[in-house]
Order: C-alpha cells, then sequence, then structure tokens
C-alpha cells in the first residue's frame, strides 16, 4: 500500500458526479501508406495483448482507515484489459465533429473507483481516413505534465519503427522489476507515519518566518502580482452539472512566435493574449463582461528534471490578470506579461513547501467549491484555467501512424465552467477548450475568437 501525496488525494477528495476529475488527451493519427482496411481492429488487438502494465496504471485507490477518506493506493496484478480498452467507430458521416461529440460525452463520466483509474479509446471510422486515440486518467494519477510527457515516451521520431508499445506499457521491465524487489525488501512505514510525515514538511514551509515576509513584501509593493481571491464573478463562475462540451484547434506556431519576438515576450504570453482577447469576445456577447480584469489560473510545472518520468502532481499556480478590460490588445498583452513575470518571481524567490503553500492558497477555494453553498460564498482567486503544457517539438509517429494531433482535454469544476489546455505538437499548437454543457452555450465560438484575437495582435505587431 502506498500513500497518496496531499495534492493528489485532493482531486479525488473533490470529485463529484457533476465534477469528474480525470485529464486525457485525443490524438489523431495519419495510418502508414501500407495500411490495409483491418489496419484500426489489428493495432487494437495488437495493443491488448500488451500486458506489460506500468505501474502507474495499475493503482486503485483504496480507504486504509475505514471508510474516513481515501489516502492510499493498492496495486492490482492484473486487470481487465476489455474493460480499460475500448474499440469504437464514429457515426457517418464520421467528422471531426462526431468525434468531438463523442469525447464531451466519454469526458462527463466517472472513471471507475474499483478499478485502476484510467481508459483508452481506439475510435475508427473517421471520413478522412485517419484514426484517433482518446485517453483519460485520473489526475490524482498524473498531472497534465506528466501525462503528455508520458505519451510522447511511446511514440517514436522513426515512421518505419513498429517497436512503439500501447500507451499503458512500460519498457524498462529490469528497471522497474529491481525497484519492486528493492522496495519489497524495505522496512515497511505506516501510513499514519507517512502522513505525519508529510505534514510536518509543509508545515516547516509554512512555517519559513523569512518566505512569510518575502510574500507579504511582494504583495504589498508589486501591484502586477495577482493575490488570491481578487477574481471577479463571470458566467463562468456558476455551479456547474456533468455533461461537457469539447472544442480543439490547431494553430500554427509561427505565427505566435512572430508575434513572441515582436512584443519581446514568451510564447505562453501569447497564448494568454490570445485567450484574453477571444474571452472577451464571446462575453461582450452574452453582456457579461465584468468592469474588471479576469484572472487566469496558469499552471506551471515544479518537477526537477530527476523526476521528469515520476506520476503525481507537482504543479505551482500563477494567478495570471488577463486584461479583458482592455480594448487594445498591445496593452493586454503589455498587462499579462506584467502579471505573469511577477508571479514566476515569487516562486523563484520561496522555498518549495513555501511555493505549495502559495498553490494550495490560490486553488483551494477551487477545491472546497464542491461543498454545498460553497461556491456561492467563496472568494475568487480566477475565472478560467489556461495550461500550456509541453508536448513534442518534431514530427512524431505510433507504429508508422503520424501523429496530426494532439488535443488536451481537461478539467473544468464547481465554479470554473471552462478550461483552455494546449499542447505543442511539432510545428503546431493544439488547443483544446472544454466546458460545462451547461454553463458555456456555443463554446465552438471560443475558437472563432481566438483567430480573431491571433489576427488582431498579428496586425498590432506588424
Amino acid at each position: 500500500m502506498e500513500l497518496m501525496q496531499p495534492l493528489d488525494a485532493a482531486f479525488l477528495l473533490a470529485e463529484s458526479r457533476e465534477h469528474p476529475m480525470h485529464v486525457g488527451a485525443l490524438m489523431l493519427f495519419e495510418p502508414p501508406a501500407d495500411a490495409g482496411p483491418e489496419y484500426v481492429r489489428e493495432i487494437y488487438e495488437q495493443m491488448i495483448n500488451d500486458v506489460n502494465y506500468h505501474p502507474t496504471y495499475l493503482k486503485r485507490p483504496v480507504s486504509p482507515i475505514g471508510n474516513v477518506s481515501t489516502w492510499a493506493w493498492a496495486q492490482d496484478e492484473e486487470i481487465d484489459v476489455d474493460y480499460h480498452v475500448r474499440r469504437v467507430a464514429m457515426p457517418t458521416p464520421g467528422r471531426i465533429r462526431e468525434l468531438l461529440s463523442a469525447v464531451s460525452r466519454w469526458h462527463g463520466t466517472l472513471l471507475d473507483r474499483h478499478r485502476p483509474l484510467w481508459e483508452v479509446h481506439v475510435i475508427e471510422g473517421l471520413a478522412d481516413g485517419r484514426f484517433a486515440i482518446y485517453l483519460k486518467i485520473h489526475h490524482a494519477l498524473m498531472d497534465g505534465v506528466s501525462a503528455l510527457r508520458h505519451i510522447e515516451r511511446h511514440l517514436s521520431v522513426d515512421p518505419a519503427a513498429r517497436d512503439c508499445p500501447p500507451l499503458w506499457s512500460r519498457r524498462d521491465t529490469a528497471a522497474q522489476k529491481g525497484r519492486k524487489d528493492q522496495s519489497a525488501q524495505a522496512a515497511p512505514t505506516s501510513p499514519l507515519r507517512t502522513l505525519l510525515d508529510s505534514g510536518a514538511k509543509v508545515a516547516a514551509g509554512l512555517a519559513d518566518i523569512a518566505d512569510v515576509v518575502r510574500i507579504g513584501r511582494m504583495a504589498l509593493v508589486d501591484d502586477d502580482l495577482v493575490l488570491p481571491g481578487s477574481a471577479p464573478k463571470t458566467m463562468f463562475n456558476v455551479p456547474i452539472g456533468g455533461a461537457r462540451r469539447f472544442a480543439a484547434q490547431s494553430w500554427d506556431l509561427k505565427r505566435i512566435n512572430a508575434i513572441r519576438q515582436a512584443a519581446g515576450v514568451s510564447v505562453n504570453d501569447v497564448v494568454l493574449a490570445m485567450c484574453s482577447g477571444a474571452l472577451r469576445t464571446y462575453l461582450l456577447e452574452h453582456d457579461g463582461l465584468p468592469e474588471e480584469s479576469l484572472n487566469a489560473f496558469v499552471p506551471i510545472s515544479t518537477r526537477t528534471p530527476d523526476k521528469a518520468d515520476a506520476g503525481g502532481n507537482a504543479v505551482g499556480v500563477i494567478l495570471c490578470r488577463l486584461g479583458t478590460h482592455l480594448a487594445d490588445p498591445k496593452e493586454r498583452l503589455d498587462v499579462i506579461s506584467a502579471s505573469t513575470g511577477s508571479g514566476k518571481n515569487l516562486y523563484r524567490s520561496v522555498g518549495t513547501y513555501s511555493g505549495l503553500a502559495w498553490t494550495l492558497a490560490s486553488v483551494s477555494p477551487m477545491l472546497a467549491a464542491s461543498l454545498p453553498g460553497v461556491a456561492a460564498i467563496s472568494p475568487r482567486s480566477f475565472n478560467v484555467i489556461v495550461s500550456n503544457v509541453p508536448g513534442p517539438r518534431q514530427t512524431m509517429y505510433w507504429n508508422g501512424a503520424k501523429l496530426t494531433g494532439m488535443y488536451p482535454v481537461s478539467v473544468v469544476t464547481e465554479g470554473q465552467a471552462l478550461n483552455i489546455t494546449l499542447t505543442n505538437n511539432d510545428d503546431k499548437l493544439d488547443f483544446g477548450v472544454i466546458g460545462c454543457r451547461r454553463s458555456v452555450p456555443h463554446l465552438q465560438r471560443i475558437l472563432t475568437h481566438l483567430e480573431t484575437a491571433l489576427r488582431e495582435l498579428e496586425a498590432a505587431y506588424s
């Protein structure tokens, strides 16, 4: 039995029927030139015959102390692969619209906590001849960064390679076996002892007076630092239902880089400016734009290089002022760049556990919002989640099939009805936009507004 990290356990604690807490990815593949009519069936059968499971895909949540809460992982020895891996076909005419509609439904359903918390759908029947793979895995098992890196390790840069394993498989069998044997010989640690040790570390970070003073000083003198509890209310910050709507689109990275170079900012700043312009237009359409700027929740990875392949969650949070109250795209980008700069400076100036304490202070209203009545009365730290997850920077293949799209499918929660997550894929940025089906009407229009916002930025810096 393995005790969960506190943040991992929080994702399970915050979950309900209306608030599934899994993340996912929709991957589109172009079959190799020599693929026959039974290609997708053949690769599906090849996948389910691989039972060399990565340990993360064998973890099942358990309650070590009665039914008080779920704080630990049990490791299953085998799984029902036909349950976890499903072959499906799109209805005619097999457009991307039908595919996104299916992903919207699948992403709105809970994972079974009596089994390891993941599913894979192998999808055929697309009109353009491509096939798709949709993976969903619980946020308690992997954050977005580790999930995308895990996927990337199962792909190849070689179009001729035919030894790429399925997503749940592991290749480093000998190394994993060695770690398992070593773990089995180690003296067991009680769940209570481990919990107390973890709590002591976080408490030590909270009690670091130097960091507390440093954060307090920054809050007083840095007007660009966005503090928890400072976001206005919008139509996105409402109670949500369980149904989802998902939309996806790709943009040429060269366009974003041209603006980045002209403005002297980061790629992520330009992405946030695209989102700012799109949300401003969308809210104006719905007569819902507040006078104050919206704040965005911008996750940043705090994972060290030696932990790059680890599961679980290692994220910090920057609260970014989006400048949605400003009509000028240049002014919005200036506000965003200053805000993200202050947020990064905060993490650079404090210790690891003080950074964790800041993260928990920023996300606690979201995690607590599932409790009855909390969303209506708690202060909002942010209005929308915008996450840029590193992905492959070159053309990738899976057993000869070319990866043409990799769209993140993320989480929305009570009081946070919209999430925009993107990743780089070769020379593109692939955006996945997900929202509560009821609270964010005509969500697909946000894609149109993202393009409009990008064109405005191009015109401003041309």
